[in-house]
């Protein structure tokens, strides 16, 4: 223990000598005494609050997610609660939690710590979507609300996710504060705590029941915009293969697409209950096709017209469709979002219902070819930071001022929404549209894939592509922002024979947005690339996008791109 750092070496001593750390956690850390780069990695910090809240590994530690972590980050939150709440009566908070290791275990601690404080719980019996819990944060007029979730990491993460009183994730200014409290917690005991038993006998802790899952169904039924066409004809004939990767997704999911109209949804067996360990993917991500290996299988022998996965939070959506030689193909989450945004937009003007206010908000790395669907059909489009909180906020500023009206949300990491009832993205409802697109669209004789060579034909081959590189650790971090550091002061003048005419530095607080650090190159010939070290993993994500002349002149275009860009940032 002596080759720990001395900030890892004195945390380590204080939660051995704490009466307050359970016995079990105490031998879990004696039992490292001869790994110190296990027990440096544990220890040398605490688990940062980053982006929403915590997310790490689970395990004993500062660095790690556990019930005292936990404690420790509701602790400032309950303090951040109260300073927000100026309602009548108690303030209160929604808990929801997903199918990994130790989130219902995660959910009551959290629960009983904001009894402790005086703050009034309601919590989901079982696990449930993030965008339920947003939801019904907004439905229950609930002061805030927590997701005990990792979304798509491995299995061995769990995380801690924080919700203001509008159903979003914190944004920096509201994160801050909560940072500031959870700083000021500097011991066990200092986390006020009840027993389940008093926290009930005091009305601090309710049980959500079957209203609340039907409240969430119902709004998200009602943003569909074929839902009669659905249940009369469309939703018999087509036919939809679905996997919740082993998470939250598996009840709302098909309530939903069996609410307006779909029967013949087939869920892929193997990954139709919650599984912690994720068992039959490397990673329960629908961004990646090898997460789609059983469900296209299982979409093969059925010759099934759709497949749609969603990852164990049910925030992320991910569609498989079949191309002109009907083979299955991944979209890519801004195909995805092209797609749903001229169907949703197409449909609601052929009713008379796009209004002339109508606003799209986007990411910064998210493709420009939704942009252009969107101003089409007379939308704003707005942009903002990586992060479906900051979407979020734009919406509750257009919902106060009255300026815009929101119609779609979306990040080309698979996150999408549409309707007003939420803050987050949801799965949910993208799974619904994107259903309904297909169903649409085949009677028309056409494929999801033949709509979107049409989209390519009109607005331009725009195409995207994400490398990222996990770096873990302490020596990991200090890699990302060595990384950071040479792009930042040694800018290129060209990239692939094509001059580089512009660079957003974003930790300078550009076009108004909050400060964070990301470096955007634009190009002469209209591509750009992006560097972004990833708030929720040990990443740094690099994103490229370019529009060529044909589809075959923009993948060489995006291929040579990345392959010189990352041939640099290997090479740091």
């Amino acid at each position: 223990m002596t080759q720990l750092s001395p900030k890892a070496a004195g945390t380590l001593a204080v939660w051995l000598q704490d009466p307050s750390v359970d016995e079990n956690t105490k031998a879990e850390l004696l039992a490292l005494e001869n790994d110190p780069q296990e027990l440096e990695e544990r220890f040398y910090r605490d688990l940062e609050f980053g982006t929403g809240g915590l997310r790490g590994v689970i395990g004993a530690g500062s660095n790690r997610i556990n019930r005292y972590t936990v404690g420790r980050a509701t602790q400032g939150f309950a303090k951040y609660i109260l300073e927000q709440h100026s309602g009548e009566g108690r303030p209160s908070v929604v808990i929801a939690h997903d199918s990994r290791r130790f989130s219902p275990e995660f959910t009551l601690e959290a629960a009983l710590v904001l009894a402790g404080n005086g703050i009034e719980t309601h919590l989901f019996p079982s696990l449930r979507s993030t965008p339920q819990l947003s939801f019904s944060v907004r439905h229950l007029k609930a002061t805030g609300g927590v997701v005990i979730t990792a979304s798509h990491n491995p299995p061995e993460y769990n995380g801690y996710k924080v919700y203001n009183a509008q159903g979003g994730q914190l944004v920096p200014d509201e994160a801050e504060k909560v940072i500031s409290y959870i700083l000021q917690v500097d011991s066990f005991d200092a986390v006020k705590r009840l027993s389940q038993e008093e926290a009930e006998q005091q009305g601090l802790l309710h049980w959500l029941g079957e209203e609340a899952d039907e409240a969430f169904t119902d709004t998200v039924a009602a943003v569909s915009v074929a839902r009669e066409e659905i249940k009369a004809s469309l939703g018999r004939d087509f036919k939809i293969v679905y996997t919740p990767l082993h998470g939250t997704g598996n009840q709302p999911v098909r309530r939903v697409l069996e609410k307006i109209g779909f029967s013949q949804v087939f869920v892929v067996p193997e990954q139709e209950q919650p599984d912690s360990e994720f068992s039959t993917v490397k990673s329960p991500n629908p961004e990646e096709r090898e997460a789609f290996t059983l469900a296209i299988k299982l979409g093969e022998e059925l010759n099934a017209d759709l497949l749609i996965g969603t990852d164990p939070d049910a925030d992320r959506m991910g569609a498989v469709v079949r191309d002109n030689e009907g083979k299955f193909v991944v979209l890519s989450g801004n195909q995805s979002g092209a797609l749903m945004i001229h169907y949703y937009l197409s449909r609601l003007q052929e009713q008379g219902k796009l209004p002339s206010n109508g606003a799209v908000v986007k990411t910064i790395v998210t493709s420009e070819m939704g942009a252009a669907v969107a101003a089409h059909y007379g939308a704003a489009v707005f942009n903002t930071l990586t992060g479906f909180k900051y979407i979020g906020e734009k919406m509750t500023q257009f919902e106060q001022s009255g300026d815009y009206t929101f119609l779609f949300g979306y990040e080309e990491s698979y996150g999408y929404l549409a309707g007003n009832y939420a803050r987050d993205k949801d799965a949910v409802l993208a799974a619904m549209l994107i259903a309904e697109a297909g169903a649409y669209y085949k009677a028309q004789g056409k494929t999801l894939y033949d709509v979107l060579q049409e989209l390519y034909e009109q607005f331009g081959y725009f195409l995207e592509s994400l490398e990222s590189r996990t770096l873990k650790g302490k020596d990991g971090v200090a890699q990302i922002q060595g990384i950071m550091n040479d792009w930042r002061s040694n800018p290129p003048q060209e990239i692939v024979g094509s001059a580089v005419t512009e660079v957003l530095d974003y930790s300078l607080g550009l076009s108004g947005l909050p400060k964070e650090n990301v470096l955007k190159y634009l190009l002469a010939d209209g591509s750009w690339f992006c560097l972004r070290p990833s708030g929720t993993e040990p990443k740094i994500k690099v994103y490229f996008a370019v529009r060529g002349e044909s589809l075959e002149n923009a993948r060489d275009k995006v291929a040579a791109l990345s392959q010189q860009v990352m041939a640099r940032v290997d090479g740091n």
